[in-house]
């Protein structure tokens, strides 16, 4: 099912961005977990809209739970549902795109699929608002990864030119990332960026970018090859994030221009457990971690609803048009986006470790 993910740790997302609910059912939930709920929220708040920097829609996000707690509040073996109601929608922001299609929107190609019965208020089922239960997914699977020893923390790499300093792939310091509006190292890198959004706003235009993303803790061994390796299961989740166009590991693209001697990291033994001196392999060879910090760039295109006009075509004329979007959205989604690719990398992790305890070769 293309709304679900996890073997172990499974999460099925639904709803659509104006419907009047969305949520997730999870299964594989340990039974006797007691959550915390308080760092639920303040977790999926990251992601909620607000300020200049964000779309103007207004939710709460607010987590109400269907099932799958007993009476003390515990999990009790039983799937999770769990939902978030839909308040502040336009819909009538969004008629005119059944007939004119947004450029670099899925509205086209769900229109095909669908015959002409997909949901186009908001972006229906396409839209970056089926990640707030994504969110909470993954807020619950950071809680049980800490009881393993690994955390997993992004920053903002990079907003059209402007560049957040790097992270030392070896030992990521995870506490020098802002728990501001923009999650950063450096603060000056944030007015940088904070100026390339507000310029693009401005414009009527939006702007990209990408986020880096380390887990550390995670022990050696988790994955299988040849097509359910670390970095497979990492990436079909991430490009499940609207709006993702590449994912890459460690070096990534640059050991393209590598020679081995360069690339390779070096083992050391250091306090008798097997390391390497650098971590371009982003801690997966084989598609089975090496037990150095998990590594993961990824990469956001420009929010494609804009205010700037465009070509696109009127599907019941059989013509060319122009388009203009109107409505709220995000000059760019960068920030929003990185509890997000947290949340995903969190919930993988997890059903990796789940699936470590069910193998026969453990």
């Amino acid at each position: 099912m293309s709304n679900l993910i996890g073997n172990h740790y499974r999460v099925m997302v639904f709803g659509q961005s104006h419907a009047p609910s969305i949520g997730a059912v999870i299964e594989g939930l340990p039974a006797g977990f007691r959550p915390d709920w308080d760092a639920v929220r303040a977790f999926m708040a990251r992601r909620a809209p607000g300020g200049r920097l964000a779309t103007s829609r207004r939710e709460a996000d607010l987590p109400e739970i269907l099932s799958g707690l007993n009476e003390r509040g515990e999990t009790c073996g039983a799937p999770l549902a769990m939902r978030i109601v839909n308040g502040d929608t336009k819909s009538q922001d969004y008629a005119k795109l059944r007939d004119v299609p947004r450029p670099g929107h899925a509205d086209y190609p769900a229109y095909v699929k669908f015959g002409g019965a997909n949901d186009i208020r908001g972006g229906g089922q396409f839209s970056g608002r089926l990640t707030a239960p994504l969110c909470f997914a993954g807020a619950l699977a950071m809680q049980l990864l800490a009881r393993e020893g690994i955390r997993v923390r992004a920053h903002i790499a990079r907003i059209e030119n402007a560049a957040d300093a790097p992270l030392d792939p070896v030992n990521p310091d995870l506490d020098a990332i802002s728990d501001g509006d923009l999650a950063v190292i450096d603060l000056q890198a944030a007015e940088a960026m904070r100026r390339a959004i507000l310029e693009a706003k401005a414009d009527c235009d939006s702007v990209g970018g990408e986020v880096e993303c380390f887990a550390t803790g995670v022990p050696a061994g988790l994955g299988d090859p040849m097509f359910d390796g670390v970095e497979n299961r990492l990436a079909r989740a991430l490009f499940g994030i609207p709006a993702v166009r590449g994912v890459a590991f460690g070096a990534g693209f640059d050991a393209c221009g590598m020679r081995g001697s360069a690339h390779n990291d070096a083992y050391r033994m250091r306090d008798g457990r097997v390391v390497t001196e650098t971590n371009r392999h982003a801690g997966i060879l084989g598609g089975i971690t090496t037990g150095m910090p998990v590594h993961v760039r990824v990469a956001f295109k420009p929010t494609s609803s804009i205010a700037r006009e465009q070509h696109s075509v009127s599907l019941s004329a059989g013509e060319d048009a122009v388009l203009a979007v109107r409505g709220r959205h995000d000059p760019c989604i960068v920030p929003r986006a990185v509890p997000v690719v947290e949340a995903v990398t969190a919930i993988t992790l997890y059903d990796l470790i789940l699936e470590r305890s069910a193998s026969p070769w453990n």
